[in-house]
């Protein structure tokens, strides 16, 4: 029979000190659905704003529309589900111990806040509408997007075909938006081949990543590997 200073409880040893936190139960699913689709339909967006006129009306850099910011569509998705959605999920990677993912989707999460901000008033003072030397800056912005990139190109093979492949399509859309700026800096006119060229690779860069969030959550969904990534 146990002392009297020792209960049923203590006795069981339910005193006993608390597990460590590595050792806790994990509560907090995966983001990397929500990432994947912030990244994949913002980046479909941008696509469509690379498109030549008149396609790309009303998303990008084409002629303003009654007034508005040609951007305007895709100002809104960058900031909320390209931007903030996708920087939360890579807080929540983090925390799970995924540096891969958690750096990924926090960076491109900044990627996509950073590009509205510096598109948008008052940062570039209507340079885009007034002269080319600021497309020299654009440029530059999508050169060290690239090499951010590259870091985890070489990384993905091991998470998969899927992730490499929207990594290496998104290094060669970040090389092309490169060139395209470069040029529209020099005074170059991009002609609809090379609009079409650029925005359609934007777009199947983001059609794959949103294929590969649409896998990771249908077959967590039904609790196994119906599509392949």
């Amino acid at each position: 029979m146990p002392a009297s200073s020792e209960t049923m409880e203590t006795a069981k040893g339910m005193q006993e000190a608390p597990p460590r936190v590595e050792e806790k139960p994990e509560w907090w699913a995966s983001p990397a659905t929500v990432g994947l689709m912030g990244f994949a339909l913002t980046t479909m967006l941008a696509g469509l704003s690379n498109l030549p006129y008149p396609y790309g009306v009303g998303f990008g850099l084409s002629p303003v529309v009654s007034g508005l910011s040609s951007n305007w569509t895709v100002y809104g998705m960058a900031i909320s589900f390209g931007g903030a959605a996708q920087f939360a999920a890579g807080l929540i990677a983090l925390r799970k111990g995924n540096m891969f993912a958690g750096s990924a989707f926090i960076g491109y999460g900044s990627f996509w806040i950073a590009f509205t901000l510096m598109l948008n008033q008052p940062f570039v003072a209507g340079g885009l509408s007034q002269g080319t030397a600021v497309f020299f800056g654009v440029a530059g912005f999508a050169f060290v997007w690239m090499m951010f990139t590259f870091a985890f190109l070489i990384n993905a093979p091991k998470h998969g075909w899927g992730i490499t492949g929207v990594f290496l399509l998104l290094f060669v859309a970040f090389i092309l938006l490169v060139i395209k700026f470069f040029q529209m800096g020099g005074g170059a006119t991009i002609s609809d081949g090379e609009s079409w060229a650029v925005g359609g690779e934007i777009i199947l860069t983001g059609a794959l990543a949103w294929y590969v969030a649409m896998a990771d959550l249908t077959n967590w969904n039904y609790g196994r590997k119906l599509l392949p990534v």
